[in-house]
């Protein structure tokens, strides 16, 4: 296989110490690939009006400008397309075809600017080694920066911060990426996270993801603060039909402290530290056409969790699932659109390394529901148990939410602003028949799940109605609603005017 970097020409040029005069050899350089590539692509159509099957070899691929990548990378990519390497020859059809799938795996490590350009040739006629068959490949490409830095605030009804996140991309050559993040915020008092992730087999839809995170959160809705160290090693990976899997483990240590003088007995007794020791696995299915502002599409999503079983040990035990699933549908040519969407969740308590009482679930892992991401309408953590002002959290849930989405009328379909009308609602329910203690054996923990989820459907969900503004910016959806309970349960916290939200994810 020929050199999958730069040609001899490239070579010769970098040699150069002086910056200026290299830069304008580079320049010069770069016109006459831009030069050799019309000619090329002139003579690729004329051989493609000639004769499209025409029996070819793919005998080199050259990837030109990638001065910041590995050889090795680049040639577990291209080698596996070469006709060297395959036992049926290819017509040029097939041969251009090859060559395109692959380059558009090199565009997914977003490791080089879009779009990527490809090129096709005669090989050298003085090279006593090529036959009349041949063609050489050349890929144009153009590195992206290799690093990046944000700095930003966000503000909302729940919280106000300010981050710095760093972006190293392609660190040693072959696609590595190295992301940390600081902010500081009103609720989340500090967060830190690093990560580092590499794919594996030169595959850019195969990840191998290590990761560290400590962070410090003010949960006032539950009058304590939690702080939590931990790490975590994932393996990401996407199927041919566009399925995302995550699978990992994590271990973390979480902190129950700084308790207001208001706090429930609840929250008093699961204060102090734990540890989780958890494997992870997700699933999406997203085939929505914009994500953050949908207008046709679906989504499918599974996240599942075990801790504290088997080998995994800690002091927390569970499994963990929660079910999400969304869809959009447009209204003719006018920009209007309708979202539905579900979610749901069951917490089960397990036992601690081969045990045989079921743990009780702490207000760590217990779900929480409301606020202007999820149930609008209600306060940050308004719905489900409540143990006199704490809201402590619930085992079982089920969500959902209806919007109808509707281009303002002189800022037309194409901007990413939408006047919003929804209604939305919920139930968040604690194990029935959960003892004060925790002492339930397994029998007695199956039987108290099927109560607490027939219980979900009985009588009106918890739900509020509201009429808002939407704007969905690249990195964040932007929210700010009037909303009005419409069924409150006996204490839980409505929250009936403006409200503002901000993330990634909507009911």
């Amino acid at each position: 296989m020929a050199s999958p970097l730069e040609d001899d020409i490239f070579d010769k040029l970098r040699q150069k110490v002086d910056p200026k005069e290299q830069e304008k050899r580079e320049k010069e350089f770069n016109a006459r690939v831009h030069e050799q590539y019309e000619k090329s692509q002139q003579r690729l159509a004329e051989l493609l009006g000639q004769n499209n099957t025409l029996p070819v070899t793919i005998s080199s691929i050259r990837v030109l400008n990638a001065k910041h990548t590995r050889r090795g990378f680049l040639e577990r990519l291209f080698r596996p397309i070469l006709s060297a390497n395959q036992d049926q020859s290819y017509n040029l059809n097939e041969a251009i075809k090859e060559i395109s799938i692959a380059a558009g795996k090199l565009q997914r490590f977003d490791i080089f600017e879009p779009p990527i350009s490809i090129f096709i040739d005669k090989p050298d006629p003085s090279d006593p080694s090529t036959t009349p068959t041949d063609i050489a490949a050349y890929i144009s490409v153009k590195e992206r920066p290799w690093y990046k830095i944000q700095t930003g605030t966000e503000a909302g009804t729940a919280e106000g911060s300010a981050y710095l996140s760093v972006l190293l991309r392609n660190i040693f050559g072959g696609a590595e990426f190295f992301n940390a993040s600081a902010s500081l915020g009103t609720r989340t008092r500090s967060a830190y996270s690093a990560a580092f992730s590499t794919p594996l087999f030169s595959n850019p839809d195969v990840r191998l993801e290590l990761g560290g995170l400590a962070s410090s959160t003010l949960k006032d809705w539950a009058s304590h603060e939690e702080v939590l160290r931990g790490g975590s090693t994932k393996l990401k990976w996407m199927t041919g039909d566009g399925h995302r899997h995550e699978l990992g483990y994590s271990g973390a240590w979480r902190q129950v402290t700084g308790l207001a003088e208001k706090a429930s007995p609840t929250v008093r007794n699961d204060a102090g530290d734990s540890f989780k020791s958890s494997l992870t696995h997700t699933w999406v299915n997203d085939k929505r056409d914009f994500p953050l502002l949908p207008t046709r599409g679906y989504l499918m999503k599974t996240v599942t969790e075990v801790a504290g079983f088997g080998a995994l040990r800690g002091d927390v035990g569970f499994g963990k699932i929660e079910l999400e699933t969304q869809a959009a549908l447009p209204f003719g040519a006018t920009g209007a659109s309708f979202t539905a969407g579900l979610r749901g969740g069951m917490l089960y308590p397990l036992t601690v390394g081969g045990g045989d009482i079921p743990v009780q679930s702490r207000i760590n892992d217990r779900f929480q529901l409301g606020g202007p991401t999820d149930v609008r309408g209600f306060r940050l953590s308004g719905l489900g148990p409540r143990d006199g002002p704490d809201a402590v959290g619930g085992d079982v849930y089920a969500a959902g939410g209806a919007s109808l989405l509707l281009p303002l009328p002189r800022a037309g379909k194409d901007t990413p602003v939408r006047f919003q009308a929804f209604i939305n609602g919920g139930r968040l329910l604690a194990l029935k028949g959960r003892r004060k203690d925790g002492q339930m054996d397994s029998e007695a923990v199956a039987d108290s799940m099927k109560r607490t989820l027939a219980e979900l459907k009985n009588g009106l969900p918890s739900c509020a109605a509201g009429i808002g503004l939407v704007y969905a910016h690249p990195i964040a959806r932007f929210e700010i609603n009037f909303s009005l309970p419409l069924v409150l349960r006996r204490g839980e916290e409505g929250r009936k005017g403006l409200s503002f939200g901000v993330g990634m994810e909507f009911l």
